[in-house]
């Protein structure tokens, strides 16, 4: 569910008209809506109420401190991916001692940081990650708690751009050498195993590539805990789907049920990092039309967000509902909604039918909460636009929209060009 809804042929976030939105900030921007991130994060950890467990968000999804800050008084924590990341989540307030470091590709001054910080544990995807960390937390005369991220090959049925789980992708360490690698760890000084992690994609609309991979990482543990290494957090990774068009995804209390019964007798905490889940349908991108063109083949609708601004459809062929922000009557009409940019694949949404929109309308694109923001540029030059944050009958501006100047901050040209 989410809180974006009509009231006399006018779409509002919660209580505040999105119209009234944007003649304030003005065109492009990411609009959230507080409402839903929170009735998300509670039904999502309601799930698995009554067995341990951690709700680690996935700041990959949505970085912004706000939207971090707002689920961590949740009782949230933060999956990380990189030194960034974690800066972000230590600034809004994140407890380090529900910080899960993820990612292939840890640098040794981000493991530096992240053993001062405290965090609960590394997901270590490689064997010689596990030996980089054992030699950086030597030398800073700590313990490392670590988990060993699985690659246990299982098919997520999902976009092959966001499967993970396989043994072709890059993630993970292979379920079968993993066993060789956690006798390896116990035996080097400076790391605590304390867990077992896998993460097999994203945007999965089924449970069972969750079930079949938990059921290969039990028997990993079984193998642990007959060697004498007892495994105390297992993280499940995320994933879940969401509704974008006609998708059925589990619900998260279906989820958690199959998961949970699945888990019974095992003696571990659960780690979750839901990302897509919990922002995906809680933001949307508004939009105003430039300008309109087309033949009897073909009909543009031309916007002032771009590519830049949301990568998924160009990227993935993702589709996102597109709608009025103030609905007229009028005919629909079959055309592409396309930005700017100065990129074929520049489009927000392809071939569809839609409101015949003129220019000066609003147009909002739904389900952009999540890898929205997060993964927009300044390509072609343009300023990453403003996010909103609404809670209630009030608005709040929780990034500002650059500037130009801000676009060349830290360059310099140098006296020899001068």
């Amino acid at each position: 569910m989410h809180h974006f809804h009509y009231q006399n042929n006018e779409l509002y976030c919660e209580g505040v008209p999105v119209k009234k939105i944007a003649a304030k900030v003005g065109t492009p921007f990411y609009l959230y809506s507080s409402a839903t991130l929170n009735h998300h994060y509670r039904v999502f950890d309601g799930a698995f109420e009554g067995f341990p467990h951690i709700v680690c968000f996935a700041v990959k999804a949505n970085a912004n401190l706000a939207i971090l800050r707002l689920l961590a008084n949740q009782g949230a924590g933060a999956d990380i991916v990189s030194g960034g990341e974690l800066h972000r989540a230590l600034a809004a307030g994140v407890d380090p001692g529900k910080i899960v470091y993820s990612g292939v590709g840890k640098r040794p001054d981000e493991i530096r940081t992240a053993l001062k910080a405290g965090i609960l544990l590394f997901n270590v995807e490689s064997s010689m990650e596990l030996g980089e960390i054992n030699r950086i937390a030597g030398r800073m005369g700590r313990k490392a708690r670590v988990g060993l991220r699985i690659n246990p090959d299982i098919d997520p049925k999902t976009h092959p751009y966001i499967s993970t789980g396989l043994k072709k992708n890059k993630f993970g360490i292979d379920i079968e050498r993993a066993y060789q690698d956690y006798l390896r760890a116990m035996e080097l000084q400076h790391l605590e195993v304390i867990g077992v992690a896998c993460h097999i994609g994203s945007q999965i609309t089924e449970v069972d590539p969750f079930l079949d991979a938990l059921e290969r990482v039990k028997e990993l543990i079984g193998r642990l805990e007959q060697a004498g290494i007892p495994i105390r957090y297992l993280d499940l990774g995320g994933g879940l789907g969401i509704c974008y068009d006609q998708e059925e995804p589990p619900h998260p209390h279906e989820y958690g049920e199959k998961i949970v019964d699945r888990l019974r007798g095992l003696k571990v905490t659960l780690i979750l990092e839901p990302g897509r889940v919990l922002v995906g349908n809680a933001g949307i991108l508004v939009t105003r039309v430039l300008y309109t063109k087309g033949s009897e083949a073909k009909h543009f609708i031309i916007v002032d967000a771009g590519m830049n601004d949301l990568a998924r459809p160009s990227l993935y062929g993702s589709y996102h509902g597109i709608r009025s922000v103030v609905k007229r009557p009028g005919p629909r009409v079959k055309a592409s909604l396309v930005g700017p940019i100065c990129e074929s694949g520049d489009f927000l949404a392809k071939d569809r039918e839609m409101a015949a929109f003129a220019p000066g309308e609003l147009v909002a694109v739904m389900s952009a909460g999540a890898y929205g923001f997060s993964m927009s540029s300044n390509y072609n030059a343009r300023p990453r636009v403003a996010e909103i944050l609404v809670q209630d009958q009030e608005f709040y501006v929780i990034r500002k929209r650059e500037t130009y100047r801000q676009l060349t901050w830290g360059e310099n040209i140098p006296e020899i060009l001068k």
